[in-house]
């Protein structure tokens, strides 16, 4: 019997200290989130970051809470419901981090008499910290406790045509009526390391500003360059004008390097430039979360507006909106039907 386990980041339980405490140090202990030896990572995180971010993490996640909990996992239950409604075979939503854990989710298939999963991680783009430590977790859930269970994998879909025409659908949608200078598609960020380190080839990747043109198999697990064609296609199809659209990456953490141009730098230069009409997408996600609700929507309203911008508008995600239902839905019928899914 087949079933589907569909996988977002995952949230605190609620907004107390002790709950986003929790929360960051199951996240941030991830070895693939800070990918340092045990020992350095255990005593920054425990024993420095645990003492200062979980009180700023919960005032953020106080002014985006909802009456009916987090929205990312209020939003990824209403998604997975309706592709469940939409399907013949079970369907369980899990969390990387928090208490809807994957073990819960497989676990909840594993009871319903699945034998195999197709595990659906909701993030576009290829990344040790969000792609690759889902497929890691799963598949040792399954070696330790369900080896009779075969596990297949979507992989990263930042350039499938269908999620491409979902995702310019949605701005589309939302970009009525708000005449724009220019359009900024920010993206979580991630250390530079992270990008040599998922290189295969351990050359290609030079983050230069031309690697990601030259064609290489480093592609199938370059973040940067994935998130370069996302941008690339959705312009595209949606027929934007060269120069009224650009990338950044949010989100930084540490001291690293990290994926530039950084995103609060450039809504602070924009009006500057002359572009004081702003338009702000986050494509590296498909459900809004605490990154998009109070980091871009909120904090970055503030400071594009505070450098002197006049218009700012936020365009949500596609969260539970029925062309990003049909798009999973058609990868679950199309795994279903045996045929090859196309990274």
């Amino acid at each position: 019997m087949k079933g589907v386990l569909l996988n977002n980041l995952g949230s605190p339980d609620s907004t107390e200290l002790k709950d986003v405490k929790k929360y960051l140090d199951e996240f941030l202990m991830d070895g693939r989130v800070i990918d340092i030896d045990y020992w350095k990572r255990y005593i920054l995180i425990k024993g420095i970051i645990l003492n200062f971010r979980p009180k700023k993490s919960a005032k953020a996640y106080k002014k985006i809470w909802w009456d009916e909990g987090s929205p990312l996992v209020v939003i990824s239950e209403r998604f997975a419901e309706k592709v469940n409604h939409k399907t013949d075979i079970p369907v369980e939503l899990a969390m990387r981090y928090g208490s809807m854990s994957m073990e819960k989710g497989i676990k909840n298939l594993a009871d319903q008499g699945v034998t195999e999963i197709f595990l659906a991680p909701l993030y576009p783009h290829y990344a040790m910290s969000s792609y690759e430590t889902v497929v890691v977790q799963a598949e040792e859930i399954l070696a330790e406790k369900y080896p009779h269970i075969i596990l297949d994998t979507l992989p990263p879909f930042y350039n499938k045509p269908e999620y491409i025409k979902a995702m310019s659908n949605n701005i589309a949608h939302h970009l009525k009526g708000f005449e724009y200078d220019h359009i900024l598609f920010s993206y979580h960020g991630i250390p530079e390391r992270h990008i040599r380190k998922s290189d295969p080839t351990k050359s290609h990747c030079k983050i230069d500003g031309s690697c990601c043109e030259r064609n290489s198999v480093a592609h199938y697990t370059c973040y940067r360059h994935q998130c370069f064609e996302t941008t690339k296609e959705i312009a595209k199809t949606l027929n934007l004008k060269e120069g009224t659209w650009s990338n950044s990456f949010q989100s930084r953490l540490l001291k690293d390097p990290w994926l530039k141009p950084y995103t609060d730098f450039e809504l602070e230069k924009f009006p500057e430039m002359g572009k004081k009409k702003l338009a702000v997408i986050t494509p590296a996600f498909v459900s809004d979360c605490l990154e998009t609700l109070e980091e871009i929507a909120m904090e970055g309203e503030e400071d594009f507006m505070a450098a002197g911008g006049t218009h700012y508008k936020h365009i949500p995600c596609m969260n539970d909106n029925d062309d990003w239902v049909d798009v999973m839905v058609s990868w679950i019928d199309e795994w279903q039907g045996e045929k090859v899914i196309n990274g």
